[in-house]
């Protein structure tokens, strides 16, 4: 997003776009996720209809129609990527939400949902969200981000975003931009916003309050690598981490690991920011560039202090997001087992100081133990 609206609504609609997974230029979804819906139906004829004949063609009606291979390959594409997309914003919701105070000056007021339509997405993938996920011209709730202000006023994925506080929402290619611009001002300066939706053949006035929240993105990353980046801003997780991760808990321990880093400024420190976006922004897009993964990709390796630190703050945030503290030390022994780091372009190549970790994790599960029983605030 361009501008100074654009930069306040980017974390506020944004936390995964699945525009960023296909395109890598979303600017107005934070996390993107999206009910999927059927793209066609098979007619069936009663028994009572006339057979059809060479001379007697079919009614329009009653003919299916046939994907090209290009666009049947699309439609696939996009119901997984929305629906690992999905996953990521379910588990980041609580980490992003519940740790506003542990961000420091990366908090900020959110919407709490997202928002597209079909120009979000590019080429085929347009006419592909047109027939998987209902878009058209208006821009459409895409996810609404468990525990926000945006849930709890009753804000739905499906609803067409008419206007807000009066000032009418425009559709069509520029739909995101002309959004962020509206939407920029507001949601810095006031606790609620007045927002008229399209629902079921009709609209509807809602008062959503805005959410604080940390304000990083996070990403779906489009390859099979075992890895995550963060790049001071946002967070990427790679296909290949989320399946050998496999639970949404251990997928949490990556998140909140890698928004850790970013809260801890780690990147810029390290002056891997401009390495680490780049990676981010090849991985978002559907095809990306796999040759920038051979060899190290010119990513840094991180201290193993930094890295510690990072654990630290992460396991401080998982506590406080209700996930389970004492499996995290044996999921970063299972992958540094399964990839160590002789594995390039893995997470543990990366961050080598794996050891150093491990005995830092378990003074920082001890001490969140302690300050659990004796009933104390949880922040390091």
């Amino acid at each position: 997003m361009a501008g100074r609206a654009n930069k306040a609504v980017a974390g506020a609609i944004r936390v995964k776009a699945l525009r960023a997974t296909v395109a890598g230029t979303s600017r107005l979804a934070a996390l993107a996720a999206a009910a999927l819906l059927s793209a066609c139906s098979t007619f069936a004829p009663q028994s009572s209809a006339p057979q059809a004949t060479s001379a007697t063609p079919l009614p329009a009606e009653q003919v299916t129609p046939v994907l090209s291979p290009r666009m049947a390959a699309a439609q696939e594409t996009l119901k997984t990527m929305v629906a690992l997309q999905d996953r990521l914003t379910r588990v980041s919701a609580p980490l992003l939400i519940n740790n506003a105070d542990l961000c420091k000056g990366q908090a900020r007021n959110l919407l709490g949902f997202t928002a597209q339509n079909r120009y979000s997405y590019p080429g085929e993938y347009s006419e592909a969200s047109h027939a998987v996920l209902g878009y058209g011209e208006r821009l459409q709730v895409s996810s609404v981000l468990a525990g926000s202000g945006a849930a709890r006023a009753g804000l739905r994925k499906g609803d067409g975003l008419v206007a807000v506080e009066g000032k009418q929402l425009q559709g069509g290619p520029d739909a995101e931009s002309q959004a962020a611009e509206v939407l920029g001002p507001l949601v810095g300066k006031q606790a609620t916003l007045n927002m008229t939706i399209a629902r079921n053949g009709g609209n509807q006035t809602l008062n959503v309050p805005v959410t604080r929240a940390c304000a990083i993105r996070v990403h779906l990353g489009n390859s099979d690598n075992i890895n995550s980046y963060a790049d001071g801003q946002r967070v990427l997780i790679t296909r290949g981490m989320v399946n050998f991760a496999q639970s949404d808990e251990a997928i949490a321990y990556v998140l909140a690991k890698d928004i850790a880093h970013n809260v801890l400024g780690h990147a810029g420190s390290m002056r891997n920011a401009a390495t680490v976006g780049s990676m981010i922004d090849n991985l978002v897009r559907t095809k990306p560039d796999l040759s920038l993964l051979i060899g190290g990709a010119g990513i840094k390796a991180v201290p193993q202090e930094m890295d510690a630190a990072a654990d630290n703050l992460a396991l401080y945030m998982l506590a406080r997001a209700g996930y389970n503290i004492d499996r995290v030390k044996p999921f970063w022994q299972r992958l540094s087992t399964q990839y160590p780091a002789t594995v390039l372009n893995g997470y543990t190549a990366v961050h080598p100081g794996v050891a150093y970790r491990l005995a830092a994790i378990d003074k920082s599960v001890a001490d969140i133990k302690g300050k659990i029983a004796g009933k104390k605030p949880l922040v390091p």
